[in-house]
């Protein structure tokens, strides 16, 4: 079994740092989720797959999902993940890891789509026709309905839930307003025992975000600092700026990243996209999260082909991965000059 340096040096060296709470660290240590620093999403969608995008999903087989997990718990150091939704292929994996005794924990994602129009969004130019908003907002209850049943099926994996992904940003495509997303908190708080989030960009939460930090048992914050045009020499950097901004906005919140990431091939970002920029962020982002307590889940697992333009292929959107589409790693053993 092929050991990846990468993930070896973080298992290793930099854990020891997870132990120490120095006076510099961002937050204290209390305030890791599930006591872990590193965590990971997790989408198994593998060529010719993809969730739901109107006509059905095209999930991955359980065979796939178990092959998965077996990857991440024999080449990784990742036990805690992150799943997008509570709809068929999220509830298989919980159904493996229980069936099977897997190492990790969940946190879990119920998905809002759109239940207003964003005029804001540049790929979205013609708004929603009504019908459609209706019945984004009848389904957009019972996937929360189907979260809060998985969190409490499953309650020694599911960890937390997530309501909602990056459905505030000004510029998304699956809008809900802010005192609906309240509302769905909360009615996921009162049924379950796991601490319950909502996930969005760290501009937003630094900007608009205290009202939704007063419910919320922690903010969960975005930062991709090679989407906003910086170099990896400014990846880290603007990363922590990042992170300062929103605890400086929410003093006293607890606070996880729940996507960071570097892509390695991406049409949009030209040379600054490339496996050794994501193992450099990857190690740096790491030590800076155990000295400072902060959870963070590394964006992704498995570069994801149904994303983005299709005619694309080297779009950003598809090469966010650890491991490529054929579940090879992008980090093998002895290329990784690590500590």
């Amino acid at each position: 079994m092929r050991t990846l340096a990468l993930f070896a040096a973080l298992a290793t060296g930099s854990l020891a740092a997870c132990a120490q709470t120095p006076d510099s660290a961002l937050q204290p240590e209390a305030h890791l989720l599930d006591g872990q620093v590193a965590a990971i999403c997790y989408s198994g969608f593998r060529a010719g797959q993809h969730p739901d995008r109107g006509d059905g999903a095209n999930n991955p087989t359980r065979a796939e999902i178990l092959e998965d997990l077996e990857i991440l718990r024999d080449q990784s150091p990742f036990r805690l993940l992150r799943l997008y939704d509570s709809q068929t292929n999220s509830r298989q994996v919980l159904e493996l890891i229980d069936e099977h005794a897997l190492p990790f924990t969940v946190m879990l994602g119920a998905w809002l789509s759109a239940e207003v129009s964003n005029p804001n969004c540049p790929w979205m130019p013609e708004p929603y026709p009504d019908d459609v908003l209706a019945a984004n907002k009848a389904e957009n209850a019972r996937e929360v309905a189907r979260a809060i049943a998985l969190a409490n099926e499953f309650p020694d994996i599911v960890t937390s839930v997530a309501v909602g992904n990056e459905a505030l940003v000004s510029w998304n495509d699956h809008m809900v307003p802010l005192e609906q997303v309240i509302r769905y908190v909360e009615t996921v708080k009162a049924a379950i025992d796991q601490p319950v989030t909502v996930a969005d960009n760290y501009e937003w939460w630094a900007t608009e975000g205290a009202p939704l930090a007063a419910v919320v048992d922690f903010a969960s914050i975005h930062t991709y600092p090679v989407w906003e045009g910086r170099s990896i020499d400014e990846g880290q950097s603007y990363t922590i700026e990042n992170m300062e901004r929103v605890r400086d906005a929410l003093p006293g919140e607890p606070l996880v990243i729940t996507e960071a990431g570097w892509a390695t091939t991406a049409s949009e970002f030209g040379e600054r996209a490339s496996v050794e920029a994501q193992a450099r962020y990857y190690r740096e982002l790491y030590d800076w999260a155990a000295s400072s307590n902060v959870t963070t889940f590394f964006f992704e697992a498995f570069d994801e082909p149904w994303k983005g333009d299709p005619n694309n292929p080297v779009g950003a959107e598809k090469h966010w991965g650890l491991f490529y589409v054929d579940r090879t790693p992008k980090h093998p053993a002895g290329t990784l000059d690590l500590p």
